[in-house]
């Protein structure tokens, strides 16, 4: 039983099908939005619009069976938040710490729900996609009796955003819950040794699976002499944004860069695509204010939030990706996705970049916040493009050799069943 919620987690449960195992993808909070096939289950657990009612009305943590089906809807639920103005940790800082109180929580009858069609699946090993949904682990575990894993991916960028006094409270009790857990899921060394000072857990608790993509679509459309060098020349050399439209992934650092790049370079040109959320209009609208200042209006694109042949045709559009990440990015799925399509990479040297970039190429880092360094990289990209490719073109075979999710979906299957073997960790109150 996978619980999950993103892209990577779907990308992942199909592998792990292909491989010949059972799964069952669960989707918590809301559908799992992907850009491929989703593979997860019709059934929604943890509704996002059923847990926000039970946490601010008592009504709602009795109303019958029926009624909770109905707003536990993934239809229901999908409309909603396509009209919602976002969720902000400073916002929800109460729902989140009784999420984490498990069945001591306001969402008990939430646990109850899970918990009691799990006994019914009988599975093998729960594994949640982060630690911020896995307040039922207690329940799991001994209603259960198998094991839970978690992957930790960015739990900690959502809760050092939490006011107080919900940010004391909820750190207290991941650390509670990080001592239930039978093994924990890294994407990187730097991630897994971060999370293990913030909670406390001992080191042989965790190991480290590297990212991986599911490479088929670019194997389709990617191939190493897809297009010639001299029709790559007659573009206009062009950096491209690939992630949400938010300050944490560092836009306004990129469109600050590119408005000095253009000094230089004054053929140079700006590509950005990704979902952008009601509560960041005003700061996109912020970034185009600054471009078109600076006499830029014509030099950039936004293309929306793409689909997956838009990323495709994307990615094949640019010459560099950079998403200059504010914060210590434990994952990176855009680099694996921007190497896949032969496009080199320029990140920040923090965060799981720098492992990223030794384990296969295919990029260059910079001093994290130097605005200096990010421009002279990017114009050393974009001054020689069949360096660039050549570059891409490295990084791509490396993707495709050692970072498929097949072969990660393998690697989970190594660590799971050591675990499976064994009696499951029930620490004490």
């Amino acid at each position: 039983m996978f619980c999950g919620s993103c892209l990577h987690d779907n990308a992942l449960a199909k592998s792990l099908m292909r491989l010949g195992h059972d799964v069952i993808l669960l989707p918590t909070y809301t559908p799992i939005l992907t850009d491929e096939t989703s593979v997860s289950s019709d059934r929604l657990f943890f509704g996002g619009l059923n847990v926000y009612l039970q946490q601010i009305s008592p009504i709602f943590r009795l109303i019958p069976k029926w009624m909770d089906q109905f707003l536990s809807s993934p239809r229901l639920v999908n409309w909603v938040a396509t009209r919602a103005m976002g969720t902000s940790a400073k916002q929800l800082g109460a729902l989140t710490v009784s999420m984490l109180q498990g069945s001591d929580g306001r969402q008990r009858k939430e646990v109850s729900r899970l918990c009691d069609w799990l006994v019914t699946q009988k599975p093998n090993v729960a594994i949640f996609s982060n630690l911020l949904i896995a307040g039922c682990v207690r329940e799991v575990k001994t209603r259960v009796g198998c094991p839970v894993v978690v992957m930790l991916q960015g739990d900690d960028i959502f809760y050092e955003g939490l006011i107080e006094p919900y940010r004391s409270d909820a750190l207290q009790l991941l650390k509670q819950l990080a001592r239930e857990v039978d093994l924990f899921i890294v994407h990187s060394e730097f991630y897994g040794q971060r999370m293990q000072q913030l909670l406390k857990f001992p080191r042989e608790r965790w190991q480290v699976n590297p990212l991986a993509i599911e490479p088929a679509d670019f194997l389709d459309r990617q191939q190493p002499d897809r297009q010639p060098l001299t029709q790559v020349s007659d573009r206009r050399p062009t950096v491209g944004y690939l992630a949400r439209l938010a300050p944490e992934k560092g836009l306004h650092q990129l469109v600050d860069a590119f408005i000095e790049l253009r000094e230089r370079m004054p053929t140079a040109r700006l590509a950005i695509a990704g979902w952008l959320g009601k509560q960041h209009e005003c700061y996109w609208k912020e970034q185009q204010t600054k471009l078109y200042s600076a006499g830029l209006s014509d030099a950039y694109n936004y293309h929306g939030s793409v689909d997956r042949n838009g990323k495709l045709n994307f990615l094949e559009s640019i010459d560099v990706l950079c998403v200059p990440t504010t914060y210590q990015e434990p994952k990176g799925l855009f680099v694996l996705e921007s190497l896949a399509a032969g496009v080199p990479v320029v990140q920040p040297d923090h965060g799981a970049f720098p492992e990223l970039i030794a384990r296969l190429g295919g990029g260059h880092l910079y001093a994290a916040g130097d605005r200096t360094a990010l421009v002279d990289r990017l114009q050393a990209v974009l001054s020689d493009i069949p360096a660039a490719r050549q570059l891409g073109q490295t990084g791509r075979a490396a993707v495709l050799q050692y970072a498929t999710t097949d072969q990660a979906a393998a690697r989970l299957i190594e660590m799971l069943n050591p675990l499976i073997a064994k009696k499951p960790i029930i620490a004490q109150k």
